[in-house]
């Protein structure tokens, strides 16, 4: 560990302030080193009150891969990264080094963020959540769970349980806060056809957590928001990695229909007026049902249309 790192382990373990001086001694380290070490500290992003007395750490949101590992109950190996290119990169480059899963990365800032058919997102530093798991599923492909389906209604829930929102999905994988979207989610596959088996999978993700509404371009403004769209949080995201993750894995585990039945019931799309565009031609009919493998239904009038999510996406919903 360097000095800053054991400096903030032992402010962490107390509630009162700790004097300069206790530190050094206790880390057998200088006073100089120590007032350095807060200095990084806090330009990391950690809040540290300064007193006459010393220095005691303050509730901060920056993301903290030793407190992502004790929260998370599944073990997994936990990757924090200051910046980006995409952690969908990441994950990909660690499944062709067959590195251990799962294994979860984490950026504070993704300098590349992508979703579904490769749109592009916008993202800030230190206001987003930007991450993707790396998982090896020991099943054969008629087996495997919708993993969409699962991620989303974990996403979903776990920011209402822990903010007293209500968010809401649309199909098939963005989470929307009163009529915008907060949240995206993409998963990628690679499969040994003869085997029958899924390689690996991963599922990536960005949250707008607490990016201010002021913030987003103005083409942004009415379709994207963010859980705390003030830019004051009530909880921080290591809470929130933590919490989507234990309710993921919990549904991984459960009859896939629970999840099922969630995801329909958070769903904004069913019941209402759709648009959508297939092989040129633009159809307009009324979202009726998600079947078990997480498709829609749509009524035309004159015929129902089943859609797969990796080959449409709708364009209007009213």
């Amino acid at each position: 560990m360097t000095v800053k790192d054991e400096v903030l382990k032992k402010l962490k373990q107390q509630t009162a302030f700790v004097s300069g001086e206790a530190l050094a001694q206790e880390l057998n380290v200088s006073r100089t080193a120590v007032w350095k070490a807060i200095k990084e500290l806090e330009k990391a992003g950690y809040h540290i009150e300064h007193r006459s007395v010393g220095y005691r750490y303050l509730s901060s949101d920056v993301l903290d891969q030793a407190e992502l590992v004790k929260k998370i109950t599944t073990p997994l190996a936990v990757e924090v990264f200051e910046t980006s290119t995409s952690t969908m990169k990441d994950a990909q480059l660690a499944a062709l080094e067959n590195r251990s899963t799962p294994r979860l990365f984490v950026a504070d800032m993704q300098q590349a963020p992508h979703g579904r058919f490769n749109r592009p997102f916008f993202a800030l530093p230190r206001a987003g959540i930007y991450m993707s798991l790396l998982l090896r599923p020991q099943a054969e492909l008629t087996a495997l769970p919708q993993y969409t389906i699962l991620m989303a209604v974990a996403l979903a829930e776990a920011i209402d349980h822990l903010t007293g929102l209500t968010t809401s999905i649309k199909w098939v994988n963005d989470i929307y806060l009163n009529g915008k979207k907060i949240a995206g989610i993409l998963s990628e596959a690679t499969t040994d056809v003869e085997a029958n088996r899924l390689n690996c999978i991963i599922i990536g993700m960005g949250i707008n957590f607490s990016i201010p509404q002021t913030a987003y371009p103005a083409a942004l403004q009415t379709k994207a928001t963010s859980i705390f769209p003030t830019g004051e949080a009530t909880i921080t995201r290591n809470d929130l990695i933590a919490e989507i993750w234990n309710r993921f894995f919990e549904l991984v585990t459960v009859d896939p229909n629970v999840a099922l039945t969630r995801y329909r019931q958070k769903s904004f799309v069913l019941g209402k007026k759709v648009t959508f565009q297939q092989k040129g031609q633009t159809f307009f009919g009324t979202a009726i049902a998600i079947t078990e493998h997480g498709e829609l239904v749509v009524d035309l009038g004159s015929e129902q249309k089943v859609l797969a999510s990796g080959e449409i996406s709708l364009s209007a919903i009213q």
